[in-house]
């Protein structure tokens, strides 16, 4: 057994937000190792090997200063961070807006900068979060698609769904189903080169999105290519992968879509601007700044020096150094395409949102947070003094997976995020708000506290690292009150106590899935839709569960199988699935759900019991109610299976109805089974 870290080691990490146990059970704790806690320190620039003397500097350090590098005050409330101040300090505080004030109260929302002078003359800087108390609830109570945007294929898509594609779903869903808002898979750029990692939650870049989304044609430039025999060439290829997908039973190959896309979207480029697309071109380099020029070179020097900026030369690894900004304008031409690529991106995805909104939908298009980026991604090249080095999140053992869990992904410092004021988390958190209606959050937990693995080292090994959540959702908060948009977080699995009371309280709706929701407290039965919370997402399914009609028949349990990933024998694991779908479907019974079926479905069928689970969702009183798009046409298939690499097609599955025939976008508008299970949603 690991040896748990000592009294000065425990308070020096304490000290630093380094946890020294967890608690996987509310009534079991278990220590974390000293080397875990010794390397967490590590990567915060903390050397515990003296833990005596750290402890003393830290202390020596924490008594003389005045103040943290960041402060939070609410609007509205008086700013606590005054009461540690010694009496008859003095403030001066500039406001984002230019102003010079002498009191925190009163501020407007923004990020303003703090100095106090205490009456000895010591002086201290901070940055001053002023942020509204908590977002406004939805407009009312709605309910949308969610979906995987790659695995939704139109007649005009280049062999994945597209933007094309978002906006034609949003306005029908909109217009002909009266639906609120349409979720969608992150978007966010991708690591290039082949196979590219198909997981939308290992991305590149979480502040830029990917080009590969791109309706090519809807580019305005593209009507006035010079050479259009070279487009219909590639038009023709894409044709072949759409229908390799559709009609012969083919996986979605991201790499072939990007390497159409890609050469098409050189060809439009030579197509001169407009003046007024120039000026708006220009106006989106100006905004973008230092954060777009690093993406875009990261990008260009990916195609002479590979994907993996670690095994880069040295002086390239340092996005600040002279010779990344002789290779930088040597490649000038280069770092234009990938600029202009993500303003034509990030243009059709505001286009999308306002096609949404036009529909009548009340929030539109909800865009998803991936928890991180991939380590050898463009993100991690140009912040790499936010993240720690020689770490990477996962979680830790439960009961569902003994040996924890490494994502393979670098975390944030929470140390440096606070003296720069969140600069790169506000960064991120406005450009994603710039063209969402609501954005959630995957593992919302982090904005509390991560699990830090250290490299080389099992995810048992590991410890928690907690940010300052005050400060985390102060910004959220912020920056989704500017964009008027609502904020969802994904709090499934092992949460915090506290930490969903805390989230409400600022206005942060929730996640509900139907199956994880027992009287875990009680006598574990499924719970009733009139104790379900209402600030929260309400849904049966996610892209990391079954189908509800894999769920139903028991088919999940027979896949893994198949793929070997069963922990227990199967007929174990074939009748505590057949017992968990039995008590969730007398309840619907018991309340009545499963009669008067819409669309004239059989009451035992499989599609009239999916209809009485979104029957139910109805009667909690969830304030937005999704339904997860295969679900409309019987597909039994999950988009990602979790503990699987290439035994599975993760992220590469078309939508299918329960034959597994493709189902198109043209096809859900005359899907009577959609068209049935809409009919109960909109139900009064």
């Amino acid at each position: 057994m690991a040896e748990p870290p000592g009294p000065e080691l425990s308070r020096l990490a304490e000290s630093y937000g380094v946890a020294t146990s967890y608690q996987p059970a509310p009534d079991r704790t278990v220590a974390a190792s000293a080397t875990a806690v010794t390397l967490a320190l590590a990567a915060l620039g903390v050397d515990a090997g003296d833990p005596a003397a750290a402890l003393a500097a830290r202390e020596r350090e924490l008594g003389e200063r005045l103040l943290p590098p960041t402060v939070v005050c609410w609007s509205g409330a008086p700013p606590a961070f005054a009461a540690a101040l010694p009496e008859g300090t003095r403030l001066r505080i500039e406001t984002e807006q230019g102003e010079t004030r002498a009191a925190a109260d009163q501020l407007p929302p923004g990020v303003h900068r703090l100095t106090a002078t205490a009456p000895d003359g010591r002086t201290a800087d901070a940055h001053l979060i002023v942020a509204p108390p908590r977002l406004p609830p939805p407009p009312g109570r709605s309910y949308g698609l969610l979906v995987q945007l790659y695995s939704l294929l139109s007649h005009r898509s280049w062999g994945m769904g597209d933007l094309g594609d978002l906006a034609e779903l949003a306005s029908w869903a909109g217009r002909a189903l009266g639906a609120g808002f349409v979720q969608v898979n992150p978007l966010h750029a991708a690591v290039p080169g082949a196979p590219t990692d198909p997981s939308p939650y290992r991305p590149s870049s979480r502040r830029f999105p990917d080009p590969v989304h791109l309706r090519i044609e809807d580019i305005p430039e593209y009507a006035h290519v010079t050479d259009p025999d070279r487009l219909r060439t590639l038009r023709e290829r894409a044709e072949r992968l759409r229908e390799a997908v559709l009609e012969k039973g083919a996986l979605i190959d991201r790499d072939a879509v990007w390497e159409l896309k890609r050469e098409a979207l050189e060809i439009v480029r030579e197509v001169e601007l407009g003046p007024g697309r120039r000026a708006a071109y220009a106006d989106y380099l100006a905004e973008g700044g230092e954060a777009l020029e690093d993406h875009a070179t990261w990008y260009a020097l990916a195609e002479t020096h590979g994907s993996d900026w670690r095994g880069w030369p040295a002086a390239l690894r340092d996005p600040r150094s002279p010779e990344t900004a002789r290779a930088r304008g040597e490649s000038m031409d280069r770092v234009d395409f990938y600029s202009r690529l993500a303003w034509l991106t990030e243009s059709q995805l505001g286009a999308a949102q306002r096609v949404a909104r036009e529909a009548g939908m009340a929030v539109g298009v909800v865009h998803d947070l991936a928890v991180g980026v991939h380590p050898e991604g463009a993100d991690a090249w140009a912040q790499q003094a936010y993240f720690a080095a020689g770490m990477s999140v996962g979680a830790p053992p439960d009961a569902f997976n003994a040996r924890g869990q490494d994502w393979g992904l670098p975390p944030w410092r929470p140390d440096r995020l606070a003296e720069s004021g969140y600069a790169p988390y506000r960064q991120l958190l406005r450009a994603l708000f710039r063209y969402a209606g609501a954005l959630r959050i995957d593992h919302v937990m982090g904005l509390f506290r991560l699990w830090w693995v250290p490299q080389g080292h099992p995810p048992t090994e590991g410890t928690y690292v907690r940010y300052d959540a005050e400060a985390m959702l102060a910004v959220l908060v912020l920056e989704a009150s500017r964009a008027g948009a609502i904020v969802i977080g994904e709090d499934l699995g092992t949460v915090e106590p506290g930490v969903r009371e805390v989230l409400r309280e600022r206005g942060v709706l929730g996640t509900s899935v139907l199956w994880f929701e027992r009287d875990w407290e009680g006598d574990g039965r499924p719970l009733p839709p009139e104790r379900w919370r209402a600030d929260c997402l309400a849904t049966a399914t996610t892209h990391d569960l079954p189908p509800t009609a894999s769920r139903l028949t028991g088919e999940h349990v027979e896949l893994r199988d198949s793929l070997g990933l069963l922990t227990r024998p199967l007929e174990e694991e074939r009748a505590e699935a057949a017992a968990d779908a039995g008590e969730w479907l007398e309840l619907l019974a018991r309340l009545g759900l499963l009669h008067g079926t819409a669309g004239g479905a059989d009451l035992a069928s499989e599609e009239a019991q999916i209809q009485a689970v979104h029957r139910f969702l109805l009667h909690t009183p969830a304030r937005m109610v999704g339904v997860w798009l295969p679900d409309a046409v019987g597909d039994r298939r999950p988009q990602n299976l979790p503990g699987t690499w290439d035994q599975y097609p993760n992220w590469r599955l078309p939508i299918a109805d329960g034959e597994g025939r493709v189902v198109t976008l043209e096809d859900l508008a005359s899907s009577p089974r959609l068209h049935a299970l809409v009919e109960v949603l909109r139900a009064p």
